[in-house]
């Protein structure tokens, strides 16, 4: 487990549903659906969506809780990771939203608003903890995964995103030799 390397348990971006960076919101939600879909039946080996530039480029991907946050514009105005360390989680919780007017619109305005937006425009590249290289210890993962709390990271080579590497994976190699540890 020591030597192992995170090239070896990442799922290359080949194996991922793509949808481009100029698609629009409903675009996105019809994509999810489909890439959640096409998994659900054995047609595809991921749903998790990555989001890709012009040049076929992968830069980032696109879950449901960023259709959340694409739906209501102000979350566009807000550093998250900031706020967080200035006023903690339960500033966040509670009085945020007030402050910030978050979901005070109808859901129809808020969805016919956000329907031809493109998801480029709410969709962020990676941060820094949520980044690894193929040549990583898998270690390095382990401390990534447990403080930032991601379900994937994305593995790099260089600049460019190669892969994911899937939480679930990395437990099963875990779990795998935690076994071995008590025979």
């Amino acid at each position: 487990m020591e030597n192992m390397q995170v090239g070896e348990l990442m799922v290359g971006v080949e194996k991922f549903p793509k949808i481009s960076a100029e698609a629009t919101f409903y675009e996105a939600v019809l994509a999810l659906e489909s890439a959640e879909e096409e998994y659900k039946s054995g047609l595809a080996e991921q749903r998790i969506l990555l989001v890709q530039d012009a040049a076929g480029k992968v830069w980032g991907k696109i879950s449901p809780i960023n259709l959340f946050a694409g739906l209501e514009t102000g979350y566009r105005r807000v550093n998250i990771e900031e706020l967080l360390k200035q006023y903690g989680d339960s500033y966040i919780a509670h009085s945020m939203s007030e402050d910030m007017h978050l979901w005070k619109n109808p859901f129809h305005d808020l969805c016919r608003k956000a329907g031809a937006v493109k998801i480029g425009s709410f969709v962020n590249a990676p941060k820094e903890g949520q980044v690894v290289k193929v040549g990583d210890p898998l270690s390095t993962c382990f401390h990534r995964f447990v403080m930032n709390r991601h379900d994937t990271l994305f593995v790099v080579n260089g600049e460019e995103i190669v892969g994911l590497l899937l939480f679930a994976d990395v437990y099963r190699k875990v779990s795998e030799g935690m076994k071995k540890c008590f025979v």
